[in-house]
């Protein structure tokens, strides 16, 4: 008899065991169905947010996986049309994977497969994108976004011209971070974006940028109204409406033995370029004169054209010795006129960096153009 009720009590104890394993698993798996569910509903509401600004995402198909603990959709043939670009541009990719787990179902983590084409709408790629990693991660909600990421490893991106490519960027690894520092999505947001190169360089750009370069920059934009969905050529004219500004908090950048730090404000103008000024302090100046063509730039600025022009009538030639001097003099007139310092162990000179309606100035010396904002 007492033999009958342990066995009752132990199958009794089994069954109760079995119940438990499928209610949890039953439990489990309607967590996982919940939270997919609402992973997938913050996915199709960031591409709602994104529509509203002119930029249409598509996948040539979905699916839907990661079952146990995490939330993976997997958009095929994934592409883009950024209607709000004059003109539109039609941006494709082999795919996309988005990752959240499913106790963070507004956490996305993305990860990008390659090639990405650029191109005009129906016409062959201008523009081709490859990288051996490239990553993204969005926190927050379509209605009240916090904080975008983008990661890139071994970046390429080549211009395509008449079956030949030519290197636009190169770069050994690039960060480029955004996140709301105050106020809301909703009202006046306060956004820092942050920007790191590795070993980047863009020739076609400009030939100063042909050199490798490391940089560590910190941004913070004021004046916005909202964080409403729209291109960024509106933002910054919001900006520029409200009386907003630029503050470039952090700047760090070296190419070969230059190294420039610096910061300040920027604002805009009417016509959508920057004004402002940043006290920058340079190591290895010349160096630095050199890689941008500061000497050619003054050689044949108008001022300098006015002044040989004048020379040349006093004494035929006379310009011509004019301005080769004052080109080879350039770097000790910087130094002349900057305050002398130390940077990481190294003599430097600190200047303004002043922007003009876009015209960039170190120091008196003209050294290039800002494009406009808007």
């Amino acid at each position: 008899m007492a033999t009958d009720r342990i066995g009752r009590w132990r199958n009794r104890r089994y069954i109760s065991l079995v119940i438990l394993v499928a209610a949890l698993f039953g439990g489990w798996s309607w967590l996982w169905s919940y939270a997919s569910g609402k992973a997938e509903a913050t996915i199709d509401g960031w591409r709602a947010r994104e529509a509203k600004a002119g930029r249409i995402y598509t996948c040539g198909s979905q699916t839907i996986s990661g079952y146990p603990f995490r939330i993976e959709v997997n958009c095929n043939r994934a592409s883009a049309l950024f209607r709000s670009n004059q003109p539109p541009v039609e941006i494709k990719s082999r795919g996309i994977l988005i990752a959240a787990q499913i106790y963070q179902p507004t956490l996305l983590i993305s990860e990008f497969h390659g090639p990405l084409t650029i191109a005009d709408p129906g016409q062959p790629p201008n523009i081709v994108v490859n990288w051996k990693l490239a990553q993204s991660s969005v926190r927050g909600t379509p209605a009240a976004p916090e904080r975008v990421s983008l990661v890139f490893d071994k970046p390429v991106v080549d211009r395509m011209s008449g079956g030949s490519q030519q290197h636009l960027l190169v770069a050994k690894h690039i960060e480029i971070h955004g996140r709301m520092v105050e106020g809301s999505a909703a009202n006046k947001p306060v956004i820092e974006i942050a920007l790191q190169l590795e070993q980047a360089s863009a020739p076609f750009i400009h030939p100063a940028a042909e050199k490798p370069v490391d940089a560590d920059i910190v941004a913070v934009l004021r004046g916005l109204n909202d964080f409403s969905p729209k291109p960024w050529p509106a933002r910054f004219r919001e900006i520029q409406a409200a009386g907003g500004r630029i503050d470039i908090t952090q700047a760090r950048m070296q190419q070969g033995e230059s190294i420039a730090v610096g910061g300040g404000s920027l604002s805009l103008n009417a016509n959508g370029r920057l004004d402002g000024q940043l006290r920058v302090t340079v190591a290895g100046v010349e160096s630095f004169l050199n890689s941008i063509g500061a000497q050619q730039m003054v050689q044949a600025s108008p001022g300098m054209d006015k002044l040989a022009g004048a020379l040349d009538r006093l004494a035929p030639g006379l310009g011509n010795v004019a301005r080769q001097q004052a080109g080879a003099n350039i770097s000790l007139g910087i130094n002349l006129l900057g305050q002398q310092t130390t940077l990481e162990g190294k003599q430097a000179v600190s200047l303004p960096l002043r922007f003009d309606d876009g015209a960039i100035f170190l120091g008196p010396i003209r050294i290039g153009n800002a494009p406009a904002l808007f």
